[in-house]
C-alpha cells in the first residue's frame, strides 16, 4: 500500500489504518458502554426491590437471562480495552484490532438480546403475556435492523 499520511492527500500506510481503526472501535465502545453499565446498574438493584418477590417463576428466569446477558455484554464491550492495555507495544497491532473488534461484535450482540430481555421482563409484568411477546419482538426487530441488518446491507451493497 501507499505510504503517505491521507491528510497530506495520500493514501494512508497500513500501520495508520490500523492506528486509526483502532481509535475509532474505542470511541464506539464508549458509546455504548454507558448504555450497558446503566441497564447492569439497574438489573443490580432489581431482586433487592420488595416488588421482586411478586414475579413468577417464568419472569425470574426471563430476568436472569437478561441480566446474564447484560453482564457479558459488559464483559465483552469492556475486553477490547484491557485487550489493547496488555498487547500494547506489541507487534501484531492489526490482530489485536481484530479480536477486539469481534470482542465489539459479541458485546452488541449480547447487549441487544439484554435489551429485547429487560423489555419482555417489564412488558409481562405490566401486560399480559402476548402484549409482552409483541412489544418484544417490535423492539428486536427494531435493534436487530439498527444495529445488524442495515449495516450488513449497506456493506453487501456497497454502501
Amino acid at each position: 500500500m501507499a505510504h503517505g499520511s491521507a491528510g497530506e492527500g495520500g493514501a494512508e500506510s497500513d500501520k495508520e489504518r490500523v492506528d486509526r481503526e483502532l481509535i475509532e472501535l474505542l470511541n464506539e465502545l464508549r458509546v455504548s458502554l454507558p448504555g450497558v453499565q446503566v441497564l447492569f446498574a439497574f438489573l443490580l438493584t432489581v431482586p433487592f426491590s420488595s416488588g421482586f418477590t411478586r414475579l413468577t417463576a417464568g419472569q425470574r428466569g426471563w430476568y436472569f437471562a437478561t441480566f446474564l446477558a447484560t453482564a457479558g455484554a459488559s464483559a465483552f464491550l469492556m475486553a477490547p480495552t484491557s485487550y489493547h492495555r496488555i498487547l500494547f507495544r506489541r507487534a501484531d497491532k492489526d490482530r489485536m484490532l481484530r479480536t477486539a473488534s469481534t470482542f465489539a461484535i459479541a458485546g452488541t450482540v449480547l447487549l441487544s438480546l439484554a435489551i429485547g430481555g429487560a423489555v419482555f421482563v417489564v412488558a409481562d409484568v405490566m401486560y399480559a403475556t402476548v402484549t409482552a411477546a409483541g412489544t418484544t419482538a417490535a423492539v428486536a426487530i427494531g435493534v436487530a435492523w439498527l444495529w445488524f441488518g442495515l449495516p450488513l446491507w449497506r456493506r453487501a451493497h456497497g454502501g
